[in-house]
């Protein structure tokens, strides 16, 4: 049987966009394409609208802008701002279905709801896609983390309807930590358990406990976080003044003998600060 198209899809706040959060896409690529099952045409990140309201909460503006600068090495992640430009906050389920929809109506050539659309409603769509006459099915998969896929059994989170609709209807790829165990997780759920078949577990064996709510306090603290965003990012991040970031202080002072100079040895074995 030949493997079916999908596109990965992660909803969130990306607040800021991590290296992580680009890393997970590339994660599950690279399993499903080894599964032989699937084959992923592209990947789609969707940032949350502002009204969601969370702690710390970076402007849409501002999360579009960093998703594109930290997405400008990628050649098939791409930005959807539908939630963002929608007048309030859309359910993951929501959002999961419009993207469906829009791809379902690409692929049918339907005319009628291409002239209707906007540039934006269409930019995360890859060009092969759009440009084909292939009309094969792509379903839109949710890309997501094992902290997503544990909140389901957190009462009044979730309306259990939404569950059963993402998982059903366009099923998880779940990035894991090793040492998690996300298969009891969903044998306990009748939901989870009922559509275990649409749910592919795929474990990171490259451990990287990277967060945002973690590099915003060390941008808040001016402590570098190089390599942990797309430097193009921490650059807009001092440039506009988000989170409070304050530049780290790359410069330490050391006291030699009865004098107190700014100065920096580096030893040429391990590169540890003498002095």
């Amino acid at each position: 049987m030949a493997p079916k198209r999908v596109i990965l899809m992660s909803c969130g706040s990306y607040n800021p966009p991590t290296n992580m959060h680009l890393r997970m896409f590339e994660i599950a690529r690279d399993h499903l394409h080894r599964l032989g099952t699937h084959v992923v045409v592209g990947g789609v990140i969707s940032p949350v609208h502002d009204v969601y309201a969370k702690k710390e909460l970076a402007s849409a503006t501002h999360r579009c802008a960093m998703l594109r600068l930290a997405l400008q090495n990628s050649d098939w992640i791409r930005l959807s701002t539908w939630e963002t430009r929608q007048n309030c906050w859309s359910k993951t389920r929501i959002s999961l279905q419009h993207h469906q929809n829009l791809l379902n109506s690409v692929l049918s050539n339907s005319n009628d709801i291409k002239h209707h659309l906007q540039i934006e409603d269409t930019e995360w769509i890859p060009e092969n896609v759009k440009n084909s006459e292939d009309s094969t099915p792509i379903q839109i998969k949710l890309l997501c983390g094992a902290d997503l896929l544990e909140s389901f059994g957190i009462p009044g989170l979730w309306v259990e309807e939404d569950i059963d609709a993402i998982v059903g209807e366009h099923g998880l790829v779940v990035i894991t930590r090793e040492g998690a165990n996300p298969n009891k997780f969903i044998y306990d759920s009748d939901i989870l358990s009922k559509h275990m078949n649409n749910i592919c577990i795929v474990t990171e064996w490259i451990p990287n406990e990277v967060s945002s709510s973690r590099i915003r306090r060390a941008l808040k603290r001016g402590e570098s976080v190089r390599y942990l965003l797309q430097d193009s990012v921490i650059d807009y991040i001092y440039k506009h003044e988000i989170y409070d970031a304050r530049m780290p202080d790359t410069t330490i002072s050391v006291s030699i003998g009865r004098t107190n100079r700014k100065k920096l040895l580096f030893s040429t074995d391990d590169r540890e600060i003498v002095g």
